[in-house]
């Protein structure tokens, strides 16, 4: 066999095993639009002789996190840690008590929580997440998720991603994607075990945060977390955080409420080939169903957005053959 065929028989084999390779990245995704869609824009992308070809360092795709990447019912995770925390922490501060919002937090109000609004959920979040260092900070995030369950899946939240999300993550990096988060959640609440779950590095974490400050504590460097918002990565927000943390406007964006609407609008709308993504929460029986009428995750403004601007709709009751990968 001279050079040249087997040059040409090797290229062969290598074309057979990635493309089967490829093939089988979304087990866990149905056959239909949805999964077509993904697949299409990924070779329109990636293939040298295509006109829509996207070199590499500019293959960019940001996911939400809640209801994106993870479960985000009955409330968000990181609201759950925030009253954990809260209650562990009362018997050091009794004034909580006279804070109405703080004092419905300790008593497991959640009607009196929820209808503070942003306001009341920044409060929480002030008291239980402020006064120590990053790496204390790290810390108690860790040990939480270590031991937390959900309320109704009694399963860690760690153990509550999508499967099938999972494998899109690696799926695209496979093909010379870079893949962000860009959370309206913390950024230090996530970054501890980002890489771990989620395969994303901390540094390509893009999330709210609070003010950090520096000092010399007993001689040594230190940063201290304070009670003040830094920056909201949500709505509005999101394409400001990745203009700010990434510093150039992706190609492909995922999300699954009106908070992502804002992140899906700026990314789909650069030139060349782009991909926006909304996951449907359809399955009752499996995880949740809802959408527009919902207070966590609440999907309205951007679902009709997705109809009028071409992005694709994962139907997660049809489209998904499991939600969450097998208990361990």
């Amino acid at each position: 066999m001279n050079i040249l065929v087997r040059v040409l028989v090797l290229k062969a084999l290598f074309l057979c095993l990635t493309g089967a390779a490829f093939a089988e990245s979304l087990l866990s995704w149905n056959d239909g639009a949805a999964k077509t869609a993904i697949e299409s824009f990924v070779k329109r992308v990636t293939d040298p002789a295509s006109k829509d070809f996207v070199r590499p360092e500019a293959r960019i795709a940001v996911f939400d996190n809640d209801g994106t990447l993870w479960v985000e019912q009955p409330m968000y995770t990181q609201l759950a840690f925030a009253l954990d925390r809260v209650r562990e922490l009362a018997p050091q501060h009794p004034e909580w008590q006279q804070n109405p919002v703080l004092k419905a937090a300790i008593d497991g109000d959640l009607k009196t929580v929820a209808a503070a609004g942003e306001k009341g959920l920044l409060e929480l979040v002030m008291v239980t997440h402020a006064g120590m260092t990053p790496a204390e900070f790290h810390t108690v995030v860790t040990d939480w998720l270590s031991k937390a369950e959900h309320s109704r899946f009694k399963r860690k939240y760690t153990d509550l991603v999508y499967k099938p999300m999972l494998e899109l993550l690696s799926y695209l990096r496979d093909n010379g994607f870079t893949t962000y988060i860009v959370s309206g959640g913390g950024i230090e609440f996530m970054r501890p075990w980002s890489e771990k779950v989620y395969g994303v590095l901390p540094a390509q974490v893009v999330g709210s945060s609070i003010k950090t400050r520096f000092e010399i504590v007993d001689g040594k460097p230190t940063l201290e977390r304070e009670p003040a918002i830094n920056f909201i990565d949500d709505g509005a927000g999101k394409p400001v955080g990745i203009n700010m943390h990434i510093g150039q406007r992706p190609i492909a964006a995922f999300g699954n409420s009106d908070g992502d609407l804002q992140m899906l609008q700026w990314t789909t709308a650069g030139d060349g080939p782009r991909f926006g993504l909304i996951v449907h929460h359809t399955d009752a029986e499996r995880e949740y169903a809802y959408d527009r009428t919902s207070a966590f995750g609440h999907l309205d403004k951007a679902l009709d957005a997705a109809a009028a601007q071409g992005w694709t709709v994962v139907d997660m009751k049809s489209d998904w053959k499991t939600i969450f990968p097998p208990a361990k």
